[in-house]
Order: C-alpha cells, then sequence, then structure tokens
C-alpha cells in the first residue's frame, strides 16, 4: 500500500494548527474588501478583525484557489512518492473543486505512477473539516486511498449542515433573496433557517422570527436527522457569536447528553457571503 496524504482547502474553517496536527496538507482561498487592492489569504486576518470590519461597512471579495496553486502543492507531493486524497470546497458554491480536478489530471502525465483522487465534498465550511477529520481518522485506522475515498463518498449525503444568519443584507448581496425580502424580514426580524442541499448549494428552507427561534429549529433539525443523536460527532462554525455557540450547545447537552465536538470560526471567505452572526451546525445523519 502506497503511503498517501490527505489535503483539502481553507474553506473548511479548520485552523491551520488543526491541520498541521492531523498531517492534512490545504491550499488558501483568498479574499479582499472593496475599498483595498491587498489581497488575504483566508487564514491571514484574525477573524475578529474582519468581522469589525465588515461591521463597519466593509464589503468583501473572493477567490477561489486557481489550478497552477494545487499544481505547485500536488507536486511536491507527488514528488515525495506520495499519493493525495482531496477534499474540496463545495463544485456548488466555488470553482475551486475544478481547479483541484483540472490540476490533477495535468500532473498525470508527468507522473503516471502517482494517483491523485479530488472529491467535491458538496460541503463547505466545518462541514467539510467534518469529512477531513473523519477521512483522517479512518487513514489511521489503516485505509488505504481508495477506501478512504469510497468511504468518504459514502458520507456526503449523510453531511448535514444547518445555518441561519443576523442579517439579511449578506443574502441579499449574494442574490439569494429579493431588495423586498430583505426590507421586509429585517422589518419584522425575519430569520431564515438554511442547509446546504444535495448539489452543495446554500438554500433556504424556513423562515423564522427571531435569533432564539431560529436555533431551536437546528436543534429540532438535528433531533429529526442525527444518526446517532446521544454520540454524534458534532461540530459548530460560527462567525463572532460564541453565546449563540453556547446556547445550542447547551440545548443539545440537555436533551441528549451529547457535546459539541469542536468549534470553529467561520472563516472570512465563507464569512463574506454569510456576514458577523451567522450559526452553522454540522453532523452525519440519516440524509442532508
Amino acid at each position: 500500500m502506497n503511503e498517501y496524504v490527505l489535503f483539502t482547502d481553507s474553506a473548511c474553517d479548520l485552523k491551520p494548527e488543526i491541520l498541521n496536527e492531523w498531517g492534512v496538507g490545504y491550499d488558501e482561498l483568498t479574499f479582499r474588501f472593496d475599498t483595498e487592492d491587498k489581497s488575504y489569504l483566508n487564514f491571514e486576518m484574525p477573524t475578529g478583525e474582519f468581522y469589525e470590519k465588515m461591521k463597519g461597512g466593509a464589503v468583501a471579495k473572493t477567490a477561489a484557489i486557481n489550478p497552477d496553486t494545487f499544481i505547485a502543492s500536488f507536486e511536491k507531493i507527488l514528488k515525495e512518492g506520495k499519493d493525495i486524497l482531496h477534499l474540496a470546497f463545495s463544485s456548488g458554491l466555488s470553482t475551486t473543486y475544478n481547479s483541484a480536478r483540472i490540476a490533477a489530471e495535468s500532473l498525470k502525465e508527468s507522473y503516471p505512477e502517482r494517483k491523485i483522487i479530488v472529491i467535491d465534498t458538496l460541503a463547505a465550511s466545518a462541514g467539510q473539516g467534518l469529512l477531513v477529520y473523519l477521512a483522517k481518522k479512518k487513514k489511521d485506522e489503516g485505509a488505504t486511498l481508495e477506501e478512504n475515498a469510497e468511504y468518504v463518498k459514502s458520507l456526503i449525503f449523510k453531511l448535514c449542515h444547518w445555518f441561519t444568519v443576523d442579517d439579511l443584507v449578506y443574502l441579499k448581496r449574494g442574490g439569494r433573496i429579493s431588495a423586498l425580502s430583505y426590507i421586509v424580514g429585517n422589518a419584522i426580524g425575519i430569520k431564515p433557517v438554511l442547509h446546504v442541499d444535495n448539489e452543495g448549494h446554500l438554500v433556504s428552507v424556513q423562515k423564522v422570527r427571531g435569533r432564539r427561534t431560529a436555533i431551536d429549529t437546528i436543534v429540532k433539525k438535528y433531533e429529526e436527522l442525527a444518526d446517532d443523536k446521544e454520540g454524534a460527532t458534532l461540530y459548530i462554525s460560527h462567525a463572532d457569536c460564541e453565546r449563540d455557540v453556547k446556547i445550542f450547545a447547551d440545548a443539545i447537552k440537555a436533551k441528549f447528553g451529547n457535546d459539541v465536538d469542536l468549534v470553529t470560526d467561520v472563516g472570512p471567505v465563507i464569512g463574506a457571503h454569510a456576514g458577523p452572526g451567522a450559526l452553522a451546525v454540522f453532523f452525519i445523519g440519516k440524509e442532508r
């Protein structure tokens, strides 16, 4: 069995120190503010600083990873005689997956004896991160490259992503709601509950009134969908709203006795589209 490396991108919202500890390689998506020429790597700016800028009115634009960046990173691994299992940001939200696929194809001729498997996770933020963790765990158990790839693929349509956002302006900017829905929704305190569907797109599922109702709705989704309510691996990502993380975590603990396994920041690349106050929960369920 040839040695292989797990690889991903920074849309997984796992901190570099975690990825490094797990032995997972990564490349970074980038962002910039509309008033600046400078582009930042996703992990370059502290998330607290990023969200303070957004709260002050700054608008961030994001950019996918290009094939050349992946080629450079993949080639270093191939030259070491190792294969690659790459878990990519959803193709429904970014062209990053396609860049990784192009990079893998372009390296075949130069490294015919090596293997690169690129998987479209159809996931985002710590949902993608949860798949990375489960793949790492499977690798540690001795799974081959092909076995691990099949294992990850078996989880993709069971990976639940449930989100809510605090300010509808970011959904309006992204074209997910109309200007009228934005005006009316903000006026009456509408908080959408969203998920990532089987095509990897972020879609609105339900509209509720009030932040606490949105959180309670996500708790109900966990109760409805979680494959193992008392023992599920549960990840949460948040955009500068730690108080709401605790509200959700306490509700799950009280109802099912289950702890949250990992809390991460929603990084700038995802946060640029979700805005401050975004709260996202991820777990393996019966279906998405």
